[in-house]
């Protein structure tokens, strides 16, 4: 049975914030009427967020619950949601409350004034410290550069989707999710809705630098095919200037100027470069080679310790292989 609006959200150690999460949510939705559904993925948290949720459901109806069997990561998470969410439009946001439940109405608004498939919210101000905020700056706009599609720079994952374009992220099988590059790629009309994003409502930030990182090289090596062109590009250059510098050498013998020194520190450079060089591409064919391996290997992207609040018929679906 199908809802007018689900949202789905991640959750990972937020015991801090889920019940003022909550709260806004109900709020938003309450402004929203129709039927909704609060879809909470549960991605092994070692706090007391489980235990929330489920209290919480029992006091919502409209909350659900999937719980993972172990920590498969943000996006990860984001696609499970998707796959059990039966909304006629669907909102992706995160649990720590710097996605502003309040935007959810006015976003929808914008959706069906427009006509759009798909609402993104773009991020007008950070409140992260300005080291996080230019990492995050010169990332999308880096990908933004040398990604074949157009991905909105300064958008994340809030966003407010229509039956259609969840239905095509779906369908997608690729395990190294960057959900809003897919979201870009599957096309459709999508609008951008300007928020300022705020700081976490409480507790640390759970995405490492090293998730952070990791998250960076699925967007670039997913969306571009430049770090590949740039390793040809940079063979291509060592060439040059090797075979300038053998010319060179070819001459000074013809006109005699060639006189022979011992050269090491010459040898040396030239080894550190060329070995150099010849690593960087061999990791950059590495990176796409492992994603080839990964998929082809066949695994679920998730496992499903449990669901609650899904009807039995859709309690435990199997993820694609």
């Amino acid at each position: 049975m199908s809802v007018d609006f689900s949202v789905v959200i991640p959750i990972y150690c937020e015991e801090e914030n889920l019940e003022e999460l909550h709260r806004r949510l109900a709020g938003a939705l309450e402004k929203i009427g129709g039927t909704s559904e609060i879809i909470f993925v549960n991605d092994a948290s070692q706090d007391r967020s489980l235990e929330l949720m489920r209290k919480l459901r029992r006091g919502d109806p409209r909350v659900r619950i999937i719980s993972f069997s172990r920590n498969f990561g943000h996006q990860t998470a984001l696609t499970a949601g998707m796959r059990h969410a039966r909304g006629r439009a669907v909102a992706l946001m995160d649990g720590d409350l710097q996605d502003p439940p309040e935007a959810l109405p006015e976003m929808l608004s914008r959706m069906r004034e427009t006509k759009a498939e798909v609402v993104y919210a773009v991020r007008r101000k950070r409140k992260e410290n300005w080291f996080i905020r230019a990492l995050y700056y010169l990332f999308y706009r880096a990908l933004q550069s040398m990604s074949y599609i157009d991905i909105p720079t300064d958008a994340g994952d809030f966003c407010i989707m229509s039956r259609r374009a969840v239905d095509q992220l779906n369908a997608m099988p690729e395990r190294s999710r960057f959900v809003r590059g897919l979201r870009s790629w599957v096309g459709f009309r999508q609008v951008g809705f300007e928020y300022e994003r705020e700081a976490r409502n409480a507790g640390a930030p759970k995405y490492t630098f090293k998730g952070l990182a990791r998250l960076a090289l699925d967007a670039f090596f997913s969306f571009s095919f430049v770090p590949l062109r740039l390793s040809t590009l940079l063979g291509l250059g060592i060439s040059t200037l090797g075979l300038i510098y053998a010319a060179w050498i070819v001459a000074q013998r013809v006109t005699g100027q060639f006189q022979a020194i011992a050269g090491w520190s010459t040898v040396v450079v030239s080894v550190l470069v060329l070995g150099g060089a010849q690593l960087i591409m061999l990791g950059i064919m590495g990176e796409y080679l492992g994603r080839i391996y990964e998929e082809l290997k066949g695994r679920p992207p998730y496992v499903i310790d449990e669901t609650i609040g899904f009807d039995e018929d859709r309690a435990n679906p199997e993820p694609d292989a």
